[in-house]
């Protein structure tokens, strides 16, 4: 991934990704990111296309040499507000929590959380711009240690593995212990569960 993708908005920028929006379980995360043009971990890329023992490495190194946050929207404000609204309400809680000032926010996706800041929407910015690439591991290792923790709670669910995404095993513990406060109702697979 060419750095020079990010940095050819501006001096000062800040990446933003989310994660957790296909999933049937659990909250949605975002995280929002400052990298050094001229020091940043190496093999930063799309966390989907990490392992996850490498997607912890690089975040280990992201969260001791960068600034960074954290944003969650939760599962009542996804049934409430719909997906792609929890997911940009995550993205502004993210920008909340760091200094935005003179900084470009590059944004993954096509939409973006907020008009009223300097922020370019990267349609697959994931795969193109390393600031965006480092907040998705950011948010994903995030969002899957909270499902680990979570998952302590309801261990019939395997949130440790599937992180509360669709699985066959999960679709099955759903079928065979229901659901739980932590599901999103609304979302097709349980909703047509919950009616049949």
């Amino acid at each position: 991934m060419n750095i020079l993708n990010d940095f050819k908005f501006g001096k000062n920028i800040i990446g933003v990704d989310e994660v957790g929006r296909g999933c049937l379980a659990g909250p949605v995360f975002a995280a929002a990111i400052k990298l050094d043009r001229n020091n940043f971990p190496e093999g930063i890329n799309d966390s989907k296309k990490l392992n996850k023992s490498k997607r912890l490495e690089i975040f280990k190194v992201l969260i001791k040499n960068c600034e960074y946050s954290v944003g969650i929207s939760s599962v009542k404000e996804i049934e409430k507000l719909n997906i792609l609204h929890s997911s940009l309400l995550a993205m502004n809680r993210a920008l909340e929590k760091i200094n935005i000032k003179d900084h470009v926010i590059l944004v993954d996706g096509n939409f973006s959380p907020d008009s009223n800041k300097n922020i370019r929407t990267v349609i697959k910015g994931d795969q193109k711009c390393i600031s965006i690439a480092a907040a998705s591991i950011i948010a994903k290792v995030s969002r899957d240690l909270f499902m680990e923790e979570l998952s302590l709670k309801f261990p019939n669910y395997s949130w440790e593995k599937n992180c509360g995404y669709g699985t066959k095993k999960h679709l099955e513990a759903i079928k065979k212990y229901g659901i739980t406060k932590h599901h999103r109702r609304t979302f097709s697979p349980i909703h047509n569960l919950l009616i049949n």
